[in-house]
């Protein structure tokens, strides 16, 4: 079961060249559909959002380059996550127009359960340090991707990717 995902989904803010809105919506869809392929361990899905050139940085640091790389991390890490009690929800916070077809895509990525949806990245929130309960609960940390999308023959996939957790500590107990 997926988490439970807001019944409003926030506008995220807008910036750089113009864009019709048509572009936003579908930027905002396609990280839905990474947020879908990610709750539901679904590899294929998740690898259709990839240029065949793309540059992928996991949360932990690890550079994969292109998509047979991409792909074989994927396949490796991607389908235990099936059985995990934790998933996690995306949502756009920004989307910077580089270009008409360019777009840097800030993603806010909070860690949740899969049986009713409870945020678990709340447990920081209000705290002055928060260090003990991130190492106690590391599954509890959240996630703030840069997508950096391309648009080729009418459908955006991502050329450049960031997924970086959040240690700020500021950051991580405002919510």
């Amino acid at each position: 079961m997926s988490a439970k995902i807001p019944a409003t989904t926030p506008t995220p803010t807008v910036i750089g060249v113009p864009a019709p809105q048509e572009d936003v919506d579908a930027i905002v869809a396609f990280v839905a559909g990474v947020q879908h392929a990610q709750q539901n361990a679904l590899p294929d899905a998740f690898l259709d959002g990839f240029r065949e050139d793309a540059v992928w940085t996991t949360a932990h640091g690890k550079r994969l380059t292109g998509l047979p790389e991409i792909s074989a991390f994927t396949r490796k890490v991607l389908p235990p996550q099936a059985n995990s009690p934790v998933t996690a929800t995306y949502t756009v916070d920004l989307i910077l127009f580089v270009r008409p077809d360019v777009a840097a895509v800030k993603i806010r990525q909070r860690p949740a359960t899969r049986d009713g949806g409870r945020f678990l990245d709340e447990i920081f929130h209000g705290q002055e340090d928060p260090s003990a309960l991130m190492a106690a609960h590391p599954e509890a940390v959240p996630g703030t991707p840069t997508y950096f999308l391309a648009k080729d023959d009418g459908v955006w996939r991502i050329a450049a990717a960031q997924n970086t957790q959040v240690f700020d500590v500021e950051t991580l107990t405002a919510g």
